[in-house]
């Protein structure tokens, strides 16, 4: 499989993504468009609720008065709303196929880009971005977890994280995961199969949970249809989760965004809940498409946006998103942590069809997996030095980028909760 992925990777990107979108389009349907158009022969470059559109609280009436009408939606946070187009476009937008891209055009003629966004939709494994990288692979029973740390001075004890994600499953028998509580999730299909992805926030905490192992981990249940939300729905689940109260958010998931935009529901959320908790960081992963384009939310600044490491340490994985605003770059290739007892079928190509078994354990790849592992450093970190996760997080980002791997970036690693502490 290694040697497929490097002979011809961008190839079997351009196949696997091909079938993640169109898993979602099965399972959303009409809801969901795909821009641009012809995205099968160019690429997506986003997903998009159709018909609905994202503005500020303090704009809806101009917009609602430029549009000729349109139904509020209930729900979300307050800051911004969630626009139910009119099934009549105002005469003169501009011409598309999509009516939802013909109101948006319109708008940014009338307004200026960004005062009218669409809804992207957010996916926490499939689709034009997709986290994890890969399908998870078959490892020999009783296989421990790699990498592992069991340092008693950087245990995660008194730390909260809270995982945003498929859900939760207690299936497997790991000592490192005891304790660990969350939302379950629906992971089999009606003939028994392990459904695409499930499993997904069970691997994320066990990777968590092995780099600190006394970390209160929360996972809660989310992405429920085909890994993937609708970003003002995303804006209302991470307020939810401060009622929570956790030191750490841990999200393996995002998307690409119209012109590149912040995305509008995230980023009232962070100027208006997240940056007005004392301490509190949110941990993100950076996708895995390896292009430099900003992928929401770890482009925000005030987020810590994870790049992923590939297995020798000194290389940045063949998948992943890398620039300037990725913050650091940690192991996330053939990470091997609990999973489901089951069988699987591969959906994806080059290994569509193909069977897997796997006994409570799997090999995984993506920068959904980097992620958590930076979260378990930030809660070890915590707890050995008594910092808040913001004091934390900002003394191993300014450790990782004195071990700097040219080429690639700031690097973080097992064992730095230790390591970056005199």
């Amino acid at each position: 499989m290694t040697e497929e992925r490097t002979k011809n990777p961008a190839a079997e990107r351009d196949q696997r993504y091909i079938a993640q979108i169109n898993l979602i389009l099965k399972s959303f349907g009409k809801e969901v468009e795909v821009f641009p158009a012809k995205w099968q022969e160019v690429g997506a470059d986003y997903l998009y609720h159709a018909g609905y559109v994202l503005v500020r609280d303090e704009d809806v009436e101009r917009v609602i008065r430029l549009f000729e009408g349109g139904t509020t939606g209930e729900g979300g946070i307050g800051g911004v709303t969630r626009l139910k187009l009119p099934p009549t476009v105002p005469p003169g937008a501009p011409e598309d196929r999509s009516p939802t891209q013909r109101f948006l055009k319109y708008a940014d003629l009338r307004l200026g880009r960004g005062v009218v966004t669409p809804e992207h939709l957010f996916y926490v494994v499939p689709s034009v971005s997709p986290c994890p990288a890969t399908e998870p692979e078959e490892v020999a029973p009783k296989t421990l977890p790699s990498p592992f740390i069991d340092d008693k001075t950087t245990t995660g004890k008194g730390v909260k994280v809270v995982v945003l994600d498929v859900g939760w499953s207690d299936a497997p028998a790991a000592d490192w995961l005891n304790g660990v509580t969350g939302e379950p999730e629906d992971a089999f299909d009606p003939a028994g199969l392990i459904k695409p992805y499930a499993g997904h926030g069970t691997f994320i905490a066990g990777v968590l949970r092995s780099m600190a192992r006394e970390t209160e981990v929360v996972v809660q249940s989310y992405f429920t249809t085909a890994g993937a939300i609708w970003e003002f729905d995303l804006a209302a689940a991470l307020d939810e989760v401060l009622d929570l109260a956790p030191d750490i958010i841990s999200l393996s998931a995002g998307t690409r965004t119209r012109f590149d935009l912040p995305p509008l529901g995230l980023d009232v959320f962070i100027e208006s809940r997240l940056n007005r908790v004392n301490g509190l960081v949110l941990v993100a992963a950076a996708g895995n498409e390896s292009t430099r384009d900003y992928f929401w939310p770890a482009a925000f600044p005030e987020t810590v946006g994870v790049g992923a490491l590939a297995e020798s340490g000194t290389d940045r994985a063949w998948f992943s998103n890398f620039g300037g605003w990725v913050d650091v770059y940690a192991p996330g290739e053939n990470i091997i942590n609990a999973f489901l007892t089951g069988e699987y079928h591969c959906t994806e190509p080059p290994h569509t069809g193909e069977v897997r078994k796997f006994y409570e354990m799997a090999r995984w790849s993506g920068t959904s997996f980097s992620t958590p592992l930076v979260a378990g450093l930030i809660a070890g970190r915590m707890s050995r030095t008594g910092e808040n996760a913001l004091q934390a997080a900002d003394a191993l980002l300014a450790f990782a980028l004195g071990q700097a791997v040219p080429g690639v970036g700031p690097v973080l690693n097992p064992g730095d909760a230790h390591n970056s502490t005199p």
